[in-house]
């Protein structure tokens, strides 16, 4: 008998017949509780489907914001991306009701957070400490902004400022600068900049990206399937975007 015939080395046919024998004596009971356990219900379905088709659209209105907080995020989105030489505007590209849809979403309610205290004051790079949602931020928030220019200019709230008011109230906040009982900074710059630079250059199924203008503006491809040829290439992107949802733009 060959050295061979004495080699106890399990090959890989021998490896997938013993796992095969394995499986075969297993309790089919159990095979089967398992197979209960991993099937899907109805409900992780649906929260695993992708959310409905919302571009945006003309005359919306708001779900979420009420006539005066939809004025002042008309106007501070303006503000903050305004149309000009170079591209559109957010307003144009439906950024408010991006802003609004998502309030309306479980993001709205910081579902996915943790909102358990302690809450204490620390660096930005410790995370967000706060037990405020995104739906009280931008509630209260804009209720102490419109407060604070009504007492310092006039009884005007933000949406009536002129825009060089507006841009310089908007630059003191980022700052730190507006001294007051809510944290503006904290509003400005992890929600109200944060959400409208995420309304402006998302997918437009969400409600903002009109047209995917910022896209074109910016040479993105969107979700084509395959561009890699052009990565690192010194030059626009030739081809239109593609959304979500197969639009070509």
């Amino acid at each position: 008998m060959s050295s061979h015939d004495h080699d106890e080395r399990p090959t890989a046919n021998g490896r997938r017949s013993f796992l095969k024998g394995t499986i075969a004596i297993a309790p089919l009971a159990a095979v089967g509780a398992t197979a209960a356990v991993m099937r899907p219900t109805p409900d992780d379905l649906a929260r695993s489907a992708p959310p409905p088709n919302a571009p945006a659209v003309d005359n919306y209105q708001p779900g979420f914001f009420t006539p005066d907080e939809w004025a002042f995020i008309n106007a501070a989105c303006d503000c903050l991306i305004p149309k000009d030489h170079v591209g559109p505007g957010a307003v144009e590209l439906g950024v408010p009701q991006y802003i609004d849809r998502q309030l309306q979403s479980p993001y709205g309610d910081a579902s996915r957070w943790y909102m358990s205290g302690p809450f204490q004051s620390g660096e930005p790079e410790f995370g967000y400490q706060s037990k405020l949602t995104p739906k009280e931020q931008f509630r209260l928030g804009i209720r102490a902004i419109n407060a604070y220019c009504r007492s310092h200019f006039g009884n005007k709230t933000f949406a009536e400022l002129s825009k060089p008011e507006q841009v310089d109230f908007l630059k003191k906040m980022e700052a730190g600068d507006i001294k007051d009982d809510f944290k503006m900074k904290t509003f400005f710059s992890g929600f109200l900049l944060k959400t409208t630079m995420e309304g402006y250059f998302c997918d437009p199924m969400h409600g903002g990206n009109k047209d995917m203008a910022a896209w074109k503006m910016i040479g993105y491809p969107g979700v084509r399937a395959d561009y890699v040829e052009w990565v690192g290439e010194s030059k626009p992107y030739p081809y239109a975007p593609v959304s979500l949802y197969g639009k070509r733009g």
